[in-house]
């Protein structure tokens, strides 16, 4: 899987994924990137990129001549994704839908100041996604999530292959049960003693009691969904 990223700030790449699972799938080719500095295609010398909006308003908008050169030097841009509050939410479900495409490549454009000319978006068919009900101050953290949550689910990404995805919140249908480890008892509080037992019936069937219940109670948005 390869990714083009297209961005005013490149040094914040690869960031975060260098280290972890993610970091050793990228040292193991698993997934490659690569940032395209937007301000390479800047209209004058001082590197601007944006301009002020038509019609007036609070707020720069990038400038849909230099994002369309910036775009027109990718070779193979894949599928385009534009990071927006107004696209649609980034869940799990959507990330299996990208993995699972088979589309390999993709094009992150990260927008910064108030957001990117309409025409972009329309002349190039760009798909929207937002990462949750919140404002960011560029699209650099999203992109970066994106890949994380995007990479993690490819084969030999992570140790355990696919049981290692297989059992965590939101692939089971909601949020998943508490976990324990040793020592067995840590400052007073013991692990529940059903994780002890070696029964693997009353075990699954004490994670599913756990599970529906943290989902109800914390994101009972989700049983509406099963």
């Amino acid at each position: 899987m390869h990714f083009n990223i297209l961005t005013v700030f490149p040094e914040m790449f690869p960031g975060t994924l260098s280290g972890g699972v993610v970091g050793r799938a990228l040292v193991n080719g698993i997934w490659s990137y690569k940032t395209i500095n937007i301000r390479d295609f800047a209209i004058n010398n001082y590197g601007s990129v944006d301009d002020e909006q038509f019609g007036g308003g609070a707020g720069m908008v990038m400038r849909p001549d230099v994002l369309g050169q910036a775009l027109d030097s990718i070779k193979d841009k894949g599928k385009i994704i534009y990071f927006s509050p107004r696209g649609a939410l980034l869940n799990q479900k959507l990330v299996h839908k990208f993995v699972n495409d088979e589309e390999k490549i993709f094009t992150l454009l990260c927008g910064r100041y108030e957001g990117i000319d309409q025409r972009v978006i329309d002349e190039y068919g760009i798909t929207e996604v937002s990462i949750g009900d919140y404002v960011l101050s560029g699209g650099e953290l999203a992109a970066q999530v994106f890949i994380d949550s995007s990479v993690r689910l490819l084969d030999n990404v992570l140790g355990g292959g696919a049981e290692s995805t297989a059992n965590e919140s939101f692939e089971i249908g909601g949020l998943e049960w508490p976990l324990y480890t040793r020592p067995s008892v840590w400052r007073g509080h013991k692990v529940p003693e059903v994780l002890l037992s070696g029964h693997h019936g009353n075990i699954e069937r004490w994670r599913k009691q756990q599970s529906d219940e943290i989902t109800k109670e914390r994101r009972p948005d989700l049983i509406k969904e099963k």
